[in-house]
């Protein structure tokens, strides 16, 4: 048997010489043609771990544990030499390489604003013009604030599962399907007047097509006060169909349903890209743009507020519908797919 403290003297031997040869390699190629020589499958400090069956049965837990610090060791100094060798080359390559400070510097690609968020900030931009404060809410809402306060029946298709995503089994949480629950959320803890635009991502059970996304953007208009018309929000949506299109549009009102409003309406603006009739608005001159209506006494109630003393109108905007309208695109889902070659129009 060979006595522990002769294996471990052997140990320090090759540490010390793993070291040395470490020491005189110049580059990474020769550094681990050494590095095998010690640690591959037949390197030296490796093969210290055969011999412990040279060891006495009471000793050769410690023999184990010396040939691994061994290795670990050698593993340190081995990694240390490879970040100096790497130190070295760059010093080299910065010695010989001449700087000229007095160029000017090269100038990168700039970032730009996401198209849907130069909309939604077009649109902002226009509500603020007009008076409107912005309003948030959270993204994860109550069955309360998304339906029961805006007068959705319990019957509502809308409140299925295969319509909404809902958060837990007891349905008192979903993903947001509207901004709408912002307007609850803002009669709730304000007295009238109010004059709000609510901007967000909306969640729906929609598959994912060329018109059609599960997560898409809306802008939400609401105004509540005293004597507040049906005139008030047609001439409203004038103005903003005018200011966001940049040009003169025409607006019409058509009879439509929305559990929150009474009367409801859909709007359509004059298409923009065509005179008599285009693929765009399937030859009829029109482009529908968004919803909208008187807010339904029912949902006024259910915020405390009088329907006797105060009325109001809503309106709600797709932000992807106006920016494919604006900027001719017929793919949703261009949007969403981070493509720099489309991404680089805008």
């Amino acid at each position: 048997m060979t006595s522990i403290e002769e294996l471990t003297s052997i140990l320090a031997q090759l540490i010390q010489e793993a070291n040395s040869a470490f020491t005189q390699t110049e580059s990474e190629p020769v550094l681990n043609q050494v590095k095998a020589n010690y640690l591959g499958k037949k390197g030296k400090v490796t093969a210290q771990m055969k011999r412990i069956r040279e060891v006495e049965p009471k000793e050769r837990r410690a023999f184990g544990q010396a040939v691994n610090k061994a290795k670990i060791a050698v593993e340190k100094r081995l990694e240390q030499r490879k970040q100096e060798i790497r130190a070295e080359r760059r010093e080299k390559e910065l010695q010989n390489t001449y700087q000229d400070l007095t160029l000017p510097a090269f100038s990168g690609d700039k970032g730009h604003l996401h198209p849907i968020r130069r909309i939604e900030e077009d649109m902002l931009q226009i509500f603020r013009g007009m008076g409107y404060a912005i309003a948030f809410g959270p993204q994860v809402e109550t069955d309360f604030h998304n339906f029961e306060a805006l007068n959705f029946p319990h019957d509502h298709p809308a409140r299925d599962m295969q319509d909404t995503f809902v958060i837990k089994g007891d349905r008192k949480d979903v993903l947001r399907t509207h901004t709408s629950p912002v307007q609850i959320r803002t009669m709730l803890a304000n007295k009238p007047p109010i004059r709000i635009a609510a901007p967000g991502p909306v969640f729906r059970c929609d598959t994912l097509d060329m018109t059609h996304s599960p997560c898409f953007h809306q802008v939400e208009g609401l105004v509540v006060d005293r004597g507040v018309t049906m005139s008030h929000l047609k001439g409203t949506l004038h103005e903003f169909a005018q200011r966001l299109f940049k040009q003169s549009v025409k607006i019409r009102l058509r009879p439509s349903f929305f559990p929150f409003t009474e009367p409801s309406v859909e709007v359509d603006v004059g298409c923009v890209f065509c005179k008599n009739g285009c693929r765009v608005c399937s030859h009829t001159g029109w482009i529908e743009i968004l919803g909208a209506g008187m807010v339904d006494p029912n949902v006024l109630l259910a915020v405390g507020i009088d329907p006797e003393v105060f009325t109001g109108f809503a309106f709600g905007i797709g932000i992807e519908r106006v920016a494919m309208l604006k900027y001719g695109i017929q793919d949703i889902r261009l949007f969403y797919e981070n493509d720099q070659r489309f991404l680089a129009r805008f």
